[in-house]
């Protein structure tokens, strides 16, 4: 990085530290806030996401925030192991993506602490929890639509972005066998026709592209591109150095198209490839409402996705592309929708005028991106590194 970029960084960091702080230091009960002026909840998957930013940050107020949320998680678990979508809310339950968050980000404050046995119990009730999400009871995890982070579009089945959660804990846990599994089914070509033998299972691989699918069940299948999902795919090493890499270059290429035609306002890249329109067959009705094409979760642009996309770069080798993205998230965390700040970290972001939609002082922006200018400075992606070489 160069000296005007480094002063920024350091700017936007310092900012991300004041939101994270605002936000644990006024929240409900003990609980951070989930952002500033939107969201008084604690949601689960928003300040677990935030672990990773937290943990690398080494401000000792917001690591013991954190450790609080994964003691409460674990004193609200329930009886078989699943958490909660709010972390103080026992019976608010349904998520696909909880639970695996939670043993990632308590595997990385474990590595981060020294605490190598904290919440045991937790953990290991979580880990079955997660056995028995497999309807063959193998390893790959099913999930109903909507149960994600997506929480108003349709993912189904088998999501990648929730197995690449699983790869992760299993990795992180030592259960490097079931992971080994899991990452060779992850990598089969999708199944999409009834005429395939029975042993033959469900992947994320697509023809003529170099991707990994959204999702995949049987006869079903997703081919739209999950910035997310892939660039976790990346980061864990679940793809290869070389399909990483084709990866990273597929989304410059399909994002210089969409700026080409008007359909990207930003030079960051929308959370999903293409965006679904009305004719489309994936089309839900209620997504004229909350996820018209080119917004929310149907390509809008989330910058803590974008920082996932920025470690995947790293991950890749791609040192030189990471430092441009980096420099483009800083200048996306700048603008609020309506709070009077410097830096807003709003949520999410219009792909087709570039303008925030989202609430302002989003802990997961914040954090996120903390951890993708970690990355960038040091050439590294913390608690993932040692992942990719197994």
């Amino acid at each position: 990085m160069n000296v005007e970029l480094k002063q920024a960084v350091a700017k936007a960091r310092a900012a991300a530290i004041e939101v994270l702080l605002y936000n644990a230091r006024h929240g409900r009960g003990l609980l951070p806030r989930t952002a500033a002026w939107g969201y008084p909840e604690p949601y689960t998957r928003d300040l677990l996401i935030s672990a990773l930013g937290i943990l690398v940050s080494d401000n000792r107020e917001l690591i013991e925030s954190l450790r609080g949320v994964l003691r409460c998680l674990a004193k609200n678990q329930s009886i078989l192991g699943h958490m909660p979508s709010l972390v103080d809310a026992p019976f608010d339950r349904g998520a696909s993506d909880t639970t695996p968050l939670f043993l990632v980000a308590l595997a990385c404050y474990r590595k981060g602490s020294g605490r190598q046995k904290y919440l045991d119990l937790a953990a290991s009730k979580a880990l079955t929890w997660m056995t028995y999400q497999s309807p063959d009871d193998l390893v790959m995890v099913a999930q109903q639509p909507t149960s994600d982070w997506r929480d108003e579009q349709w993912v189904e089945g088998y999501g990648l972005y929730v197995n690449a959660l699983v790869y992760a804990h299993l990795r992180l846990h030592g259960l490097h066998a079931r992971a080994e599994q899991l990452k060779g089914m992850m990598n089969r070509f999708d199944v999409r026709g009834h005429n395939h033998g029975s042993l033959v299972h469900e992947g994320f691989v697509v023809t003529q592209k170099p991707y990994l699918a959204l999702c995949s069940y049987k006869n079903h299948v997703s081919e739209r591109f999950d910035l997310l999902g892939n660039s976790l795919a990346i980061l864990t090493g679940i793809c290869s150095r070389s399909r990483s890499r084709s990866i990273l270059a597929w989304v410059e290429t399909e994002c210089n198209s969409l700026r080409r035609g008007g359909l990207l306002a930003l030079d960051m890249s929308p959370c999903l490839l293409p965006s679904i329109g009305e004719t489309d067959p994936d089309w839900r009705p209620g997504y004229s409402k909350h996820n018209p094409p080119g917004n929310y979760h149907n390509g809008g642009i989330w910058p803590f996705v974008c920082a996932f996309h920025v470690a995947a770069l790293v991950a890749a080798g791609r040192q030189q592309l990471a430092v441009e993205k980096l420099s483009l998230l800083t200048e996306l965390v700048q603008p609020a929708r309506e709070a009077s700040v410097s830096f807003g970290f709003n949520e999410w972001f219009s792909a087709k005028d570039g303008k925030p939609r989202g609430q302002d002082w989003q802990s997961w922006s914040a954090a996120m991106y903390l951890y993708a200018a970690e990355c960038v400075s040091t050439k590294r992606t913390p608690f993932f590194d040692e992942m990719r070489e197994l």
